[in-house]
């Protein structure tokens, strides 16, 4: 569903705002920000493309907090959004989750979900541990 267009615009304001905090690696306040935007986003959320981004702009800003357990939450939340199912990132992060929560076997799943989807140029900027997951089932 389309959002109506004063709440786009609110919403693409507070997640610039959201992005430039987390660009500066203010990743708490990038939080908060995210979620005064996901806040506007009329129920059911899931039912919004909007909701897919936030999500992640939630996810990744703890995941760079190394709270992998908040992380996953909020990707997992965006797979039940618009256009989440089979992109690369949200499931290359989820698989990084996993991987730092210790849980292999979900972290193998979704790590090598992510290189069927992109091939081995998703895991270019990301540490070499999470590809080495997978390099001999593939």
């Amino acid at each position: 569903m389309e959002l109506d267009s004063e709440v786009y615009n609110k919403v693409q304001e507070l997640c610039d705002e959201g992005d430039d905090y987390a660009d500066g690696e203010e990743f708490d306040e990038a939080i908060d920000v995210y979620f005064q935007a996901l806040q506007l986003i009329p129920e059911p959320v899931y039912d919004y493309a909007a909701a897919t981004w936030i999500y992640v702009a939630i996810g990744d800003a703890f995941f760079f907090l190394e709270k992998y357990d908040e992380a996953l939450d909020n990707f997992m939340q965006a797979l039940k959004c618009p256009d989440a199912i089979g992109n690369p990132f949200i499931v290359l992060r989820i698989g990084q989750c996993f991987y730092e929560l210790k849980d292999m076997e979900n972290a193998k799943k979704y790590l090598l979900q992510a290189y069927m989807i992109e091939g081995d140029e998703i895991f270019e900027e990301q540490e070499e541990k999470y590809f080495a997951l997978i390099s001999g089932l593939i």
